[in-house]
């Protein structure tokens, strides 16, 4: 129970590597808010589920690329929960998959100024709960094409670049104030995000990796525990790769 006595919110939280991750920290102990946008059946089935395994959870819509929705979950969640120390940012931003020169401005812009309003806001609204307790953990949920691109994905490549950058300037900002701010980059990983890639691409890629096959939600999630416990309370501005060894940093 190595997350008893926290309290977490997780964005995009209603299926795949979210809802992976909030089961698990409910499974160690923490309150769990399960953010969602639009799926609200299957984040009250995340929610149900960790209930129903005796840990505490709810569900709060709010689309986090909108700053007046996330400052009101952050109220309700405090209100619901408690004040909110680990904040997992999740919530993915949709993008075309298409070579640059088939890219449109307004498709890259979109992923772009999405993904980073999605942390950007979320911190705002978070954060200085933080500040007053002198303690609290961030962690971004990257990609590991941010640091090794695949074709058609300029667009997230950017933006989960972004992200890594946003990470570090907060780690080295919160620091003082006790906020440890860590990244988490999957490889390819068996979501409803990558239903898309035919099995033999993705046969493919567990080839190329050392321990011969992709990730799952559940590994990530894995990931997210380790550097949101206390047992990582001296680990800050990290990037941590979760692809089976086939990304090294």
């Amino acid at each position: 129970m190595v997350m008893k006595g926290r309290i977490v919110l997780v964005t995009g939280a209603s299926r795949g590597i979210g809802a992976a991750t909030a089961g698990l920290l409910a499974r160690n102990g923490a309150a769990v808010a399960v953010n969602y946008f639009r799926s609200e059946g299957p984040a009250a089935a995340v929610v149900d589920g960790i209930r129903k395994n005796g840990g505490t959870a709810a569900a709060f819509r709010a689309d986090v690329r909108d700053a007046a929705q996330v400052e009101a979950m952050a109220r309700d969640v405090s209100q619901a929960l408690g004040p909110v120390d680990t904040l997992v940012l999740n919530a993915s931003i949709g993008f075309p998959v298409v070579p640059f020169l088939e890219y449109r401005w307004e498709d890259f812009e979109a992923k772009l100024t999405g993904e980073m309003k999605a942390a950007f806001f979320c911190c705002k609204a978070f954060v200085p709960a933080m500040v007053k307790a002198g303690k609290g953990c961030i962690v971004g949920i990257s990609s590991g094409l941010s640091r090794h691109p695949g074709h058609g994905f300029c667009a997230h490549s950017a933006a989960k670049s972004a992200l890594d950058a946003f990470m570090k300037s907060l780690a080295l900002e919160l620091g003082p104030k006790g906020i440890r701010v860590n990244v988490v980059a999957p490889g390819l990983t068996v979501t409803d995000a990558t239903a898309f890639q035919s099995q033999k691409e993705k046969d493919a890629v567990a080839g190329m990796t050392p321990m011969k096959r992709i990730a799952l939600p559940d590994d990530v999630a894995g990931a997210v525990l380790c550097v949101a416990s206390e047992a990582a309370r001296f680990v800050s501005g990290a990037y941590l790769p979760v692809s089976g060894g086939i990304q090294m940093p």
